[in-house]
This record gives C-alpha cells, sequence and structure tokens, in this order.
C-alpha cells in the first residue's frame, strides 16, 4: 500500500483546518464563558467556572492536535490518545442528548466531528503512517 505525498498533505490540511474548531470555540469559551451561547440569563458561577475549565481543556486539545499536523506519519500513538479524549467526550455528549434531550445544532454538529470524523480521521493518519 503505498501513500502518495499528496495524501499525506491532504490528511495534514484536513487535520489542521479541524484544528481550528477546538481553538476559535475553546477561545471564545474561555474568554466570554457559557453566556455567549445565549441561553439561561444567570448562569451560576459553579456553571461558569466548570464551563470554563473544560472550554481551557477543549483548546489546549486543539493546540496539542497542533503537534500532530508536521510529521503526522510518526504522530500516531498521540493522535490517536487525543481522538481517544475527543470520542470519550462525544459518548458522554451522547449520553446527555439520551438522558437530558437533544442539544443546539451547534453541539449536534459537535457531536458529528466527536463520534463520526475524529475516528475516520484516526483510521486516515494509521494508513498514512503504514504507507510510509
Amino acid at each position: 500500500m503505498s501513500v502518495t505525498p499528496t495524501e499525506r498533505r491532504a490528511l495534514q490540511a484536513v487535520v489542521a483546518i479541524a484544528c481550528l474548531v477546538p481553538l476559535t470555540i475553546g477561545g471564545i469559551s474561555i474568554v466570554r464563558g457559557p453566556g455567549w451561547l445565549d441561553h439561561a440569563p444567570a448562569i451560576p458561577t459553579d456553571l461558569d467556572s466548570q464551563f470554563r475549565y473544560v472550554s481551557g481543556i477543549f483548546f489546549a486539545l486543539g493546540l496539542a492536535f497542533t503537534t500532530c499536523v508536521r510529521g503526522i506519519e510518526r504522530k500516531g500513538a498521540r493522535f490517536r490518545l487525543l481522538g481517544l479524549l475527543v470520542v470519550a467526550g462525544g459518548l458522554a455528549r451522547l449520553l446527555s442528548w439520551a438522558t437530558v434531550g437533544a442539544p443546539s445544532p451547534g453541539h449536534r454538529l459537535g457531536l458529528v466531528m466527536e463520534l463520526g470524523v475524529v475516528p475516520l480521521l484516526m483510521l486516515w493518519q494509521a494508513r498514512i503512517a503504514r504507507g510510509r
């Protein structure tokens, strides 16, 4: 199985673009808190604190994924670990949907990324790593 430089660059580009999601959303959420989502007018301080904490982790996850872009064919273990974190978060989001109800469209898109796109990227990265 031969992997072309074009396919490797395509994976790098897709991962780099995907990193914009946690970097952008995480950054906005750290700075503005949950209020930017336009839900409850009064947000309890503990909920704000937890939201910003998790947003910091989300932002850091985006930074960590960016370290996989260069030399992506050699970053399998790191890429899989980061992907596992995303999938675990997606499973937690799915549990919320099942127990509390459907989230907003933006969070549904997050679920698609977490349980669809990221696992596919993990498989693609493994293919690139095997074919180097």
